[in-house]
Protein backbone atom coordinates (compact mmCIF):
# COMPACT_ATOMS: atom_id res chain seq x y z
CA UNK A 1 0.00 0.00 0.00
CA UNK A 2 1.51 2.97 -0.76
CA UNK A 3 1.70 5.60 1.81
CA UNK A 4 2.10 9.31 2.10
CA UNK A 5 4.34 11.43 4.68
CA UNK A 6 3.35 15.00 5.80
CA UNK A 7 6.29 17.34 6.45
CA UNK A 8 5.89 20.65 8.21
CA UNK A 9 8.77 22.90 9.71
CA UNK A 10 7.67 25.12 12.98
CA UNK A 11 8.70 27.50 15.44
CA UNK A 12 6.41 28.68 17.52
CA UNK A 13 3.43 27.96 15.24
CA UNK A 14 0.80 27.40 18.20
CA UNK A 15 -1.76 29.26 16.88
CA UNK A 16 -1.70 27.89 13.70
CA UNK A 17 -0.78 24.16 13.65
CA UNK A 18 -3.82 22.47 15.13
CA UNK A 19 -6.08 23.99 12.15
CA UNK A 20 -2.88 22.64 9.59
CA UNK A 21 -2.51 19.41 11.58
CA UNK A 22 -6.17 18.60 11.51
CA UNK A 23 -6.32 19.37 8.07
CA UNK A 24 -3.62 16.13 7.46
CA UNK A 25 -5.04 13.69 9.80
CA UNK A 26 -5.20 11.74 6.38
CA UNK A 27 -1.59 11.14 6.68
CA UNK A 28 0.36 7.86 7.21
CA UNK A 29 2.87 9.99 8.98
CA UNK A 30 3.49 13.43 10.35
CA UNK A 31 6.80 14.87 11.08
CA UNK A 32 7.22 17.94 12.47
CA UNK A 33 11.04 19.41 12.19
CA UNK A 34 10.79 22.31 15.09
CA UNK A 35 13.66 24.95 15.99
CA UNK A 36 13.13 25.63 19.60
CA UNK A 37 9.56 26.80 19.65
CA UNK A 38 9.07 28.07 23.05
CA UNK A 39 5.42 28.50 22.41
CA UNK A 40 3.57 24.78 22.91
CA UNK A 41 4.14 24.14 19.60
CA UNK A 42 5.66 20.85 20.40
CA UNK A 43 3.15 19.71 23.13
CA UNK A 44 0.29 20.10 19.95
CA UNK A 45 2.37 18.46 17.54
CA UNK A 46 2.66 15.43 20.12
CA UNK A 47 -1.30 15.57 20.46
CA UNK A 48 -1.50 14.70 16.89
CA UNK A 49 0.50 12.41 16.90
CA UNK A 50 3.30 13.53 15.16
CA UNK A 51 7.11 12.92 14.94
CA UNK A 52 8.74 15.66 16.46
CA UNK A 53 12.18 16.12 15.77
CA UNK A 54 13.83 19.77 17.41
CA UNK A 55 16.99 20.66 15.72
CA UNK A 56 18.75 24.72 15.49
CA UNK A 57 17.87 26.71 12.71
CA UNK A 58 20.21 26.38 9.80
CA UNK A 59 17.55 27.83 7.08
CA UNK A 60 14.41 27.06 5.23
CA UNK A 61 15.74 24.56 2.93
CA UNK A 62 17.42 22.23 5.36
CA UNK A 63 14.78 22.00 7.97
CA UNK A 64 12.52 20.91 5.29
CA UNK A 65 15.25 18.03 3.85
CA UNK A 66 15.61 17.21 7.55
CA UNK A 67 12.18 16.89 7.74
CA UNK A 68 12.25 14.48 4.10
CA UNK A 69 15.54 12.30 5.74
CA UNK A 70 13.45 11.60 8.57
CA UNK A 71 10.08 10.63 6.35
CA UNK A 72 9.21 6.99 5.35
CA UNK A 73 6.46 6.99 3.18
CA UNK A 74 7.16 6.13 -0.22
CA UNK A 75 5.39 9.84 -1.33
CA UNK A 76 5.96 13.21 1.12
CA UNK A 77 3.45 16.02 0.96
CA UNK A 78 5.45 19.64 2.24
CA UNK A 79 2.82 21.61 4.30
CA UNK A 80 4.19 24.80 5.93
CA UNK A 81 2.30 25.74 9.53
CA UNK A 82 -0.23 28.30 8.59
CA UNK A 83 -1.55 26.22 5.45
CA UNK A 84 -4.51 23.68 4.93
CA UNK A 85 -5.18 20.97 2.65
CA UNK A 86 -8.90 20.82 2.39
CA UNK A 87 -10.63 17.42 1.92
CA UNK A 88 -11.08 17.87 -2.30
CA UNK A 89 -7.20 18.37 -2.04
CA UNK A 90 -6.60 15.46 0.41
CA UNK A 91 -8.81 13.03 -1.86
CA UNK A 92 -7.41 14.01 -5.27
CA UNK A 93 -3.62 13.53 -3.25
CA UNK A 94 -4.65 9.98 -2.06
CA UNK A 95 -5.61 9.19 -5.40
CA UNK A 96 -2.60 10.35 -7.36
CA UNK A 97 -0.21 8.75 -5.70
CA UNK A 98 -2.47 5.35 -5.52
CA UNK A 99 -2.46 5.84 -9.15
CA UNK A 100 0.72 6.77 -10.28
CA UNK A 101 3.93 4.29 -11.53
CA UNK A 102 6.48 6.58 -11.28
CA UNK A 103 5.36 9.34 -13.92
CA UNK A 104 5.24 12.02 -12.39
CA UNK A 105 7.88 12.36 -9.91
CA UNK A 106 6.11 15.14 -8.29
CA UNK A 107 3.13 17.41 -8.49
CA UNK A 108 2.95 21.08 -8.19
CA UNK A 109 -0.30 22.20 -6.32
CA UNK A 110 -2.11 25.81 -6.48
CA UNK A 111 -1.89 27.65 -3.40
CA UNK A 112 -4.47 30.27 -2.79
CA UNK A 113 -3.48 32.92 -0.10
CA UNK A 114 -5.83 34.79 2.45
CA UNK A 115 -4.56 38.72 3.41
CA UNK A 116 -6.00 40.46 5.60
CA UNK A 117 -9.47 38.44 5.58
CA UNK A 118 -9.89 38.23 1.40
CA UNK A 119 -8.74 35.23 -0.81
CA UNK A 120 -6.70 36.75 -3.32
CA UNK A 121 -7.06 35.75 -6.83
CA UNK A 122 -4.91 38.05 -8.62
CA UNK A 123 -1.70 40.47 -8.16
CA UNK A 124 0.72 37.49 -9.39
CA UNK A 125 -0.42 35.53 -6.04
CA UNK A 126 -2.80 33.14 -7.26
CA UNK A 127 -2.64 30.17 -8.27
CA UNK A 128 1.09 30.69 -7.01
CA UNK A 129 2.16 27.04 -8.08
CA UNK A 130 4.43 25.14 -5.74
CA UNK A 131 5.76 21.30 -5.59
CA UNK A 132 4.55 19.76 -2.01
CA UNK A 133 4.09 16.44 -3.59
CA UNK A 134 6.67 14.08 -5.08
CA UNK A 135 8.39 10.49 -4.32
CA UNK A 136 10.89 10.25 -1.68
CA UNK A 137 13.47 8.46 -3.18
CA UNK A 138 13.30 11.34 -5.92
CA UNK A 139 12.61 14.55 -4.73
CA UNK A 140 15.09 16.80 -2.42
CA UNK A 141 15.14 20.49 -1.17
CA UNK A 142 18.16 22.54 -2.17
CA UNK A 143 19.85 24.19 0.77
CA UNK A 144 18.38 27.78 0.33
CA UNK A 145 17.61 29.70 3.46
CA UNK A 146 14.77 31.43 2.11
CA UNK A 147 12.89 30.65 -1.18
CA UNK A 148 13.91 27.16 -0.87
CA UNK A 149 12.68 24.53 -3.60
CA UNK A 150 12.25 20.92 -4.32
CA UNK A 151 14.32 19.57 -7.17
CA UNK A 152 13.01 16.08 -8.44
CA UNK A 153 14.56 13.71 -10.61
CA UNK A 154 11.73 13.47 -13.44
CA UNK A 155 8.81 14.73 -14.78
CA UNK A 156 6.06 16.79 -12.72
CA UNK A 157 2.33 17.31 -12.79
CA UNK A 158 -0.66 19.25 -11.64
CA UNK A 159 -2.94 18.60 -8.92
CA UNK A 160 -6.00 20.78 -9.59
CA UNK A 161 -7.69 21.96 -6.01
CA UNK A 162 -6.11 24.45 -4.00
CA UNK A 163 -4.28 24.63 -0.96
CA UNK A 164 -4.97 27.39 1.47
CA UNK A 165 -3.02 29.91 2.95
CA UNK A 166 -3.66 31.66 5.87
CA UNK A 167 -0.34 33.62 6.03
CA UNK A 168 -1.62 37.33 6.75
CA UNK A 169 -4.51 37.48 8.98
CA UNK A 170 -3.26 41.49 9.85
CA UNK A 171 -0.86 44.14 9.35
CA UNK A 172 1.04 42.88 12.39
CA UNK A 173 1.71 39.35 11.55
CA UNK A 174 2.63 41.08 7.75
CA UNK A 175 5.30 43.09 9.32
CA UNK A 176 6.84 40.57 11.37
CA UNK A 177 7.33 38.54 8.49
CA UNK A 178 8.03 41.60 5.74
CA UNK A 179 11.27 41.99 8.18
CA UNK A 180 12.27 38.61 8.54
CA UNK A 181 12.31 37.90 4.85
CA UNK A 182 13.63 41.21 3.47
CA UNK A 183 16.57 40.55 5.93
CA UNK A 184 17.00 37.00 4.26
CA UNK A 185 16.62 37.76 1.16
CA UNK A 186 19.11 40.72 1.67
CA UNK A 187 21.62 38.35 3.20
CA UNK A 188 21.02 35.67 0.47
CA UNK A 189 21.98 38.64 -2.36
CA UNK A 190 25.28 39.81 -0.27
CA UNK A 191 25.97 35.75 -0.45
CA UNK A 192 26.08 35.66 -3.77
CA UNK A 193 27.92 38.93 -4.93
CA UNK A 194 25.21 41.17 -5.28
CA UNK A 195 25.07 45.20 -4.52
CA UNK A 196 22.50 47.73 -4.34
CA UNK A 197 22.51 50.98 -6.06
CA UNK A 198 19.99 53.73 -7.15
CA UNK A 199 18.34 51.56 -9.82
CA UNK A 200 17.40 49.27 -7.30
CA UNK A 201 16.28 51.42 -4.80
CA UNK A 202 13.96 54.02 -7.40
CA UNK A 203 13.41 51.68 -9.93
CA UNK A 204 12.78 48.22 -8.90
CA UNK A 205 10.20 49.58 -6.30
CA UNK A 206 8.31 50.85 -8.57
CA UNK A 207 7.87 48.21 -11.24
CA UNK A 208 6.72 45.58 -8.73
CA UNK A 209 4.08 48.08 -8.20
CA UNK A 210 3.13 48.47 -11.82
CA UNK A 211 3.46 44.57 -12.00
CA UNK A 212 1.34 43.59 -8.96
CA UNK A 213 -1.09 45.95 -9.28
CA UNK A 214 -1.88 46.59 -13.33
CA UNK A 215 -0.19 43.67 -15.37
CA UNK A 216 -1.63 41.28 -12.47
CA UNK A 217 -4.43 43.20 -11.87
CA UNK A 218 -3.99 43.28 -8.46
CA UNK A 219 -6.72 46.24 -8.69
CA UNK A 220 -9.30 43.44 -8.82
CA UNK A 221 -8.82 42.60 -5.55
CA UNK A 222 -10.34 45.70 -4.09
CA UNK A 223 -8.28 47.45 -1.82
CA UNK A 224 -6.32 44.77 -0.28
CA UNK A 225 -4.87 44.52 -3.72
CA UNK A 226 -3.68 47.96 -3.64
CA UNK A 227 -2.55 47.87 -0.27
CA UNK A 228 -0.63 44.03 -1.01
CA UNK A 229 0.86 45.54 -4.13
CA UNK A 230 2.10 48.80 -2.10
CA UNK A 231 3.63 46.24 0.36
CA UNK A 232 5.28 44.44 -2.30
CA UNK A 233 7.01 47.17 -3.75
CA UNK A 234 8.06 48.28 -0.16
CA UNK A 235 9.14 44.79 0.54
CA UNK A 236 10.91 45.39 -2.58
CA UNK A 237 12.80 48.35 -1.30
CA UNK A 238 13.73 47.46 1.72
CA UNK A 239 15.41 44.37 0.78
CA UNK A 240 17.90 46.25 -1.24
CA UNK A 241 17.85 49.10 1.30
CA UNK A 242 19.00 46.56 3.78
CA UNK A 243 21.52 44.49 0.86
CA UNK A 244 22.79 48.60 0.40
CA UNK A 245 23.46 49.08 4.15
CA UNK A 246 25.03 45.67 4.81
CA UNK A 247 27.69 46.37 2.47
CA UNK A 248 28.35 49.84 3.99
CA UNK A 249 28.68 47.97 7.30
CA UNK A 250 31.23 46.18 5.62
CA UNK A 251 33.26 48.61 4.06
CA UNK A 252 33.18 51.07 7.26
CA UNK A 253 34.46 47.63 9.20
CA UNK A 254 37.21 47.30 6.99
CA UNK A 255 38.16 51.29 5.99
Amino acid sequence: MTRVSVVIITRNEASNLPRCLESVRWADEIIVVDAGSTDGTREIADRFGARVHVEPWRGFGHAKQTGVDLATGDWVFSIDADEVVPPALAEEIRRVVSENNGHPAGYTVPRRTRFLGRWIRHCGWYPDRVLRLFRRERGRFDGAVVHERVVVDGPVGELTHDLLHYSYPDLETYFEKFNRYTTLGAEKAYANGERAGWSHLLVKPAVSFVKHYVLKRGFLDGLEGFVLSVLSAGAVFVKYAKLWHRHRQQEETSA
